[in-house]
C-alpha cells in the first residue's frame, strides 16, 4: 500500500469533519436539532475513518514518521474529536461541535498536504520514547484544547444571556454548566498528558544529547506553558475560581501553549 492512500483517507477525514461543522453550524442558525444530531453523526463517521488512517499507517510502503508535526498534528485532531464525542454521552454539548469540527477539520487537512512530503521514520526515531512524548504531548494539546474551545463558547453564551438575546426556537447551544463541567474534565485529564509529554520529551533530548536541557527556545517556552497550565489547576482546582475567570484562562493558557509548541518554530 503507497502513502497516497493515507493522504486520501486524510482528504475523506477532512471533508466529514468539515460537513460535520457544516451541519452543526446550519443547525445552530436555523434552530434545527435534527441537523445538529446529523452533525454529530457525521463527526463519528469522520473519527472512525480517522481510525482507520493510523491503523493504516503502519503497513505502508515507506512508513511516515510517527514524531513529525503532520502526523502528530493529525493524532491531536483525532483525540480532540474522540474526547469531545466521549463527552456528549454525558452532558448535551452538541453545539460545541461548531468550533470542535472546524478545529479537527484544520488539523486534519494540514496533516493531508504535509504527509506526503514525509520521509520515511529513521532507525534512532523508532524507539518507544519519542513516540510516547509525541503521542502524549498531542493527546494533552488536543484536550487543553478543548478546554479552551469550551471557555470561548462560554464567554459567548454568557455575554448573549447577559444581553438577554434570545435565540428563538431550540438552539441546541449547550448550558454554561455544561461547558464549564467541560473545561474541568478537559483541564483535569489534559494537564497530567501534557506533563507526561513534557518529562518524554526531556527523555528524548537527552537520549539524543546527552543532557534533558538544551535551552532551546521551545524548551523554554514550553516549560513556561507547563508552569501556566499548572497555575490554572491550582486556581480551578484548589483555589475554585469562578467558572467565567476559568473560561478565560483556558483560551489564554492554550493560546500560549501553542505559541510554545507551534510558534516558536517560526522564530527559529
Amino acid at each position: 500500500m503507497q502513502t497516497s492512500w493515507i493522504v486520501g483517507l486524510h482528504h475523506a477525514t477532512a471533508l466529514l469533519y468539515l460537513a460535520a461543522g457544516a451541519l452543526a453550524g446550519a443547525g445552530m442558525a436555523l434552530s434545527q436539532l435534527r441537523l445538529v444530531r446529523a452533525s454529530v453523526a457525521t463527526l463519528g463517521a469522520g473519527a472512525i475513518l480517522h481510525a482507520a488512517c493510523f491503523s493504516l499507517i503502519h503497513v505502508v510502503e515507506g512508513t511516515p514518521s510517527l514524531t513529525d508535526a503532520p502526523s502528530a498534528i493529525s493524532f491531536m485532531a483525532w483525540i480532540g474529536v474522540l474526547a469531545f464525542l466521549l463527552l456528549l454521552r454525558r452532558a448535551r454539548l452538541a453545539g460545541l461541535l461548531v468550533l470542535v469540527a472546524p478545529m479537527a477539520f484544520l488539523g486534519v487537512f494540514y496533516a493531508s498536504l504535509r504527509l506526503s512530503w514525509v520521509e520515511q521514520a529513521p532507525a534512532a526515531e523508532t524507539g518507544s520514547v519519542p513516540h510516547a512524548h509525541v503521542l502524549l504531548a498531542s493527546a494533552g494539546l488536543a484536550l487543553l484544547g478543548l478546554s479552551g474551545l469550551s471557555g470561548a463558547l462560554f464567554l459567548a453564551e454568557h455575554r448573549r444571556i447577559k444581553r438577554k438575546r434570545a435565540l428563538g426556537g431550540k438552539s441546541g447551544l449547550p448550558s454554561l454548566e455544561a461547558l464549564n463541567r467541560v473545561n474541568a474534565v478537559a483541564l483535569a485529564v489534559g494537564f497530567p498528558l501534557l506533563t507526561l509529554g513534557v518529562i518524554t520529551g526531556a527523555l528524548w533530548v537527552e537520549a539524543l544529547h546527552g543532557s534533558p536541557w538544551q535551552g532551546s527556545l521551545h524548551e523554554i517556552f514550553t516549560w513556561i506553558a507547563w508552569a501556566i497550565y499548572a497555575v490554572l489547576v491550582v486556581q480551578r482546582f484548589g483555589i475554585r475560581q469562578g467558572a467565567r475567570p476559568c473560561a478565560v484562562s483556558a483560551i489564554a493558557g492554550f493560546g500560549f501553549l501553542c505559541f510554545a509548541v507551534i510558534g516558536v518554530g517560526l522564530f527559529t
